[in-house]
């Protein structure tokens, strides 16, 4: 979809070979806030470039030693995160939850898609817009949520 697409998308990918697939011109950062286009995609930037992707400025700068802080005998440990009861639970619940709400969002985006809805009742469409705007941030919010109980989940699993 992206291929046939006539205008232009500004993509940031890790993935190299959808890159020289997609697009027809590569930015890349050359160090002391200077960006420069090369055309084609990754490959042909490397070819126009060279192999080495770090520019000589940035191998001349030398790097400095941090100091790790040192801890103090009166530091407590730290605890392993744990899932609570109520967090598990909504870990199992969060997936249908996220369901049954985008369930209803694509039923009011249905009513939306209707092109005489706003004429016909304008206050309804109104409602119906600001109702599925509400959806939408619910849904993002649970799936935030998700995102965070289960990487709590994995924390806890691997210590």
């Amino acid at each position: 979809m992206l291929a046939d697409y006539a205008g232009t998308v500004l993509l940031i990918s890790h993935d190299r070979d959808f890159i020289d697939r997609v697009v027809n011109g590569v930015i890349v950062p050359e160090g002391g806030g200077r960006w420069l286009e090369y055309a084609g995609g990754y490959s042909d930037m490397l070819a126009q470039r060279g192999a080495d992707l770090v520019s000589e400025e940035w191998k001349a700068k030398p790097q400095r030693a941090k100091k790790e802080p040192v801890p103090s005998a009166s530091a407590a440990p730290l605890r392993k995160p744990r899932l609570s009861f109520k967090d598990k639970h909504a870990l199992e619940t969060l997936p249908e939850t996220v369901a049954a709400l985008q369930a209803e969002a694509a039923a009011l985006q249905k009513l939306i898609e209707d092109s005489d809805f706003y004429a016909r009742d304008r206050v309804g469409f109104e409602q119906t817009s600001a109702k599925l705007g509400e959806l939408h941030e619910k849904i993002a919010a649970a799936e935030e949520r998700w995102l965070k109980l289960e990487m709590l989940r994995e924390e806890s699993a691997a210590d």
